[in-house]
């Protein structure tokens, strides 16, 4: 899924604000602790690509948006731009494997189909070293909310630089028997001496926990476990957040 201009141009300005507290530190953290290479699927802007990039990793960024990938780029010297490509996690293609495989931030929420769900983790299996793992996150869905939908909720109102306004608006309708949510976003900002409107509409799978792990077991992969926030905490009934860590079952070893 291409993110519209707009969208890239101010999504740092969103999430450092509303998501980087939550799980920056626990990324980099992964790819510290990782002597080999790291993939992060869906690099989006570079909000951990680029940190990482600078500390030494050696990482390597794929996602689907040109114009993500495209704010990305102002991020890293050019010299290093061949680590970023346009690919998907369905059929992405490297000539090497990778000891950590990332897809942070609900990547997997833009996976509609079951089969391209299974198809995503048979490809990540592949290109993962045989002690390799990848991790990934999803929110854990909130059954009043699905029932309830969202209309015209400011999610972000702020500035996007000094003396610019920026405000955000979220709407939502959960399809409930095939688990996604109908979202549209409204982005209203100052324009030199005007103020612009524009919307971005698209559709986002929510996942249940028994079905993740499911999921998982028909891949080549096996789940090593699921934890309830980014400080590795057990999942319990106040968890927020999926965090799943798997590695190859013995049978896809090579």
């Amino acid at each position: 899924m291409d993110y519209p201009f707009f969208v890239a141009r101010f999504y740092d300005t969103i999430y450092d604000h509303m998501r980087t507290h939550v799980d920056k530190e626990f990324y980099l953290r992964k790819i510290a602790e990782t002597k080999g290479a790291v993939l992060e699927i869906g690099t989006g802007t570079g909000r951990f690509f680029s940190e990482a990039l600078r500390a030494g990793a050696n990482i390597y960024g794929i996602d689907i948006s040109p114009g993500m990938l495209g704010v990305l780029r102002t991020k890293i010297n050019p010299d290093e731009y061949w680590r970023v490509s346009e690919q998907s996690a369905v059929d992405f293609r490297f000539s090497f494997k990778f000891d950590l495989i990332l897809a942070p931030f609900r990547v997997f929420s833009h996976l509609l189909a079951v089969e391209e769900q299974i198809k995503a983790l048979n490809n990540i299996c592949e290109y993962l070293t045989d002690n390799g793992r990848l991790i990934f996150d999803l929110y854990v869905p909130d059954p009043g909310m699905i029932a309830a939908g969202l209309e015209g909720v400011v999610d972000f109102n702020g500035e996007y630089m000094p003396g610019k306004k920026l405000q955000r608006r979220v709407w939502m309708k959960a399809d409930i028997v095939n688990q996604i949510s109908d979202i549209t976003m409204e982005f209203t900002w100052d324009e030199k001496n005007d103020t612009r409107t524009e919307q971005w509409h698209f559709l986002f799978r929510y996942f249940f926990r028994y079905e993740l792990e499911h999921l998982i077991k028909l891949s080549g992969l096996q789940l090593v476990q699921i934890y309830g926030d980014f400080n590795e905490s057990p999942l319990n009934a106040e968890s927020k957040e999926f965090i799943i860590v798997c590695r190859k079952k013995e049978n896809a070893r090579q």
